[in-house]
């Protein structure tokens, strides 16, 4: 009888339950239901809804019931940063603000009074962005400090998810990497940073890695769906999860997890905490067996996704792509990293703002932006091989962006080495991949990523 693994990954724009099981060494994927996500204002803030989302992950489980395709296992990975607040009786305290929120402008200023900026970088290894955990529990503290004082716990978006399926409190490891609060060394909580920050160390509870189980379903969910089964801790960051997807086991692969974010990085069995790192804005969170993604955040496809979005949708995303491509290139470029990109209220009037234009036409704007986003690959891979010092043999294009035949090109162009995209689903498949290397499928990682070439489309752009 075939074993199932479910896959639950959500983005901020949707998720995913997808199916997945291993037939004569390949892995094979289902996408059996797929709902909604995305940020709203909420007393004043932009905030997910995470009561919503919690319906729409048990939704997904009674369709695997209804089609026949049982899971026994089960992971949630999730994007990073965000969190909800829990009090000793479980209740949700407060709203599950957003990354995209504004409430962290400045607030780092009131950070560093307590912890200096090097001192954060060399304790936790991690990239300074406004959105960090750390920079929104003072934006908490400022605004809310009842709210920090009433919690008995915080747990990060999947760990909440987890929660509201099993009623067990558990962090993992992964995705608390990304609130800058998890030391680079010891790998748990920072609790003497914590201190200094003065949030409730009483939040911070041991960590669990990749593969350790959580647990199982509530009685009342288990009613709900008709079945119950076991819930594993993928890597729960979804970066996390792609880059175990990656389909190599060379240890000089550059990959980027392209998608509304471009993640672009490599993976370190040894941290890099230094000033030299941290000048360049790297990166060390955590991945599976303690593995580090020494990486960079690069704004990605959401520039052209809000573009599209401020058209009112009347464009496809491949009919964009044509745009630019037709047009071959413009003189315009763009910084895609700079704050205005984050969540303006117009996407089209900050390339504009930036360009030093009012009304660039909308071939040229596209052309800019997948230029802008292919110089920023190719000047990162620079980077990347000088502050690590490892010769590059070849760059690996995962997850939904590597479908975007023409920004492949335009940063093949750009680079001396080999360019492979695929697989397209790799944030599922790591996703999966870490159920199955806890219940012993696959013994090693390394036979887990040859699986991944073997079962799914990698071509060299």
């Amino acid at each position: 009888m075939k074993t199932y693994y479910l896959a639950i990954d959500i983005g901020a724009s949707s998720g995913r339950h997808i199916l997945g099981s291993v037939e004569n060494g390949k892995i094979e994927l289902e996408e059996v239901y797929r709902f909604p996500n995305g940020m709203t204002e909420k007393n004043g803030h932009m905030c997910w809804d995470h009561e919503s989302l919690v319906e729409s992950v048990i939704n997904g489980l009674a369709k695997c019931k209804e089609i026949g395709k049982i899971p026994s296992y089960l992971g949630i990975d999730t994007w990073g940063v965000d969190y909800v607040l829990i009090d000793k009786d479980g209740n949700d305290i407060g709203d599950a603000v957003g990354y995209r929120d504004s409430r962290t402008d400045n607030i780092d200023e009131e950070v560093y009074k307590l912890v200096p900026e090097n001192e954060l970088y060399a304790r936790t290894g991690i990239q300074k962005q406004l959105y960090n955990t750390v920079y929104q529990l003072m934006a908490l503290k400022k605004e809310a400090p009842e709210q920090l004082e009433k919690a008995d716990a915080l747990l990060m978006m999947p760990d909440y998810l987890g929660y509201r399926l099993t009623g067990v409190k558990h962090q993992e490891y992964t995705n608390a990497t990304t609130a800058q609060l998890v030391n680079i060394k010891t790998g748990e909580w920072d609790l003497e940073l914590i201190e200094k920050l003065g949030y409730p160390t009483r939040l911070f509870g041991k960590l669990s890695m990749p593969g350790e189980t959580l647990g199982n379903l509530r009685p009342e969910i288990v009613e709900r769906i008709g079945y119950d089964l076991t819930v594993i801790h993928p890597a729960s960051h979804d970066t996390g999860s792609a880059v175990l997807a990656v389909p190599t086991n060379s240890d000089n692969a550059v990959y980027i997890s392209s998608g509304t974010w471009s993640l672009m990085g490599i993976e370190r069995l040894d941290p890099d905490s230094s000033l030299e790192a941290m000048a360049h804005n790297f990166t060390n969170e955590g991945g599976v067996e303690h593995r580090f993604r020494f990486l960079k955040n690069i704004m990605g496809l959401w520039i052209i996704q809000s573009i599209r979005k401020e058209l009112g949708g009347k464009y496809s995303f491949a009919e964009l792509c044509d745009m630019a491509t037709a047009l071959g290139d413009t003189p315009y470029r763009i910084d895609v990293n700079e704050h205005r990109f984050l969540a303006p209220k117009s996407m089209m009037g900050a390339i504009n703002e930036a360009c030093g234009t009012t009304d660039m036409p909308l071939d040229h704007m596209l052309c800019c932006v997948y230029n802008s986003l292919a110089n920023c690959y190719a000047e990162t891979i620079k980077e990347i091989a000088e502050v690590s010092g490892k010769k590059l043999e070849a760059l690996h294009i995962i997850g939904g962006g590597s479908k975007d035949d023409y920004l492949n090109e335009l940063t093949a162009k750009l680079i001396d080495i080999p360019v492979y995209a695929g697989p397209t689903e790799a944030t599922a498949i790591g996703n999966l991949l870490a159920q199955m290397l806890g219940t012993g499928v696959f013994a090693t990682i390394a036979e887990a990523r040859t699986a991944v070439f073997n079962s799914f489309d990698v071509k060299k752009v």
